[in-house]
């Protein structure tokens, strides 16, 4: 596949490309080189799995989330409490 730089700097990933690595308008990537071979990195942000875990100042089992991580839903929490001892 071939694509052209702009004079803005600017090129088009081909369709199949981004259909292939599911990007999207508005997708990050992180820019760079190897020898002589420009390199694009989809930026993923970081998805947290809630899980049990132990309370440090309690010693009893706490539904860790995370900072700033989306609510889970009740059937999440179903599945981790299945899995509790």
């Amino acid at each position: 596949m071939k694509t052209t730089l702009s004079s803005k700097g600017q090129i088009v990933l081909p369709a199949a490309v981004r259909r292939k690595l599911g990007l999207e308008t508005g997708a990050t990537l992180e820019v760079g080189t190897e020898a002589d071979h420009i390199v694009l990195k989809p930026i993923r942000p970081r998805t947290r799995v809630p899980k049990i875990a132990v309370s440090r100042v309690t010693g009893l089992p706490v539904l860790n989330v995370g900072e700033n991580s989306p609510g889970i839903t009740g059937e999440q929490v179903s599945e981790l409490l299945s899995e509790f001892p």
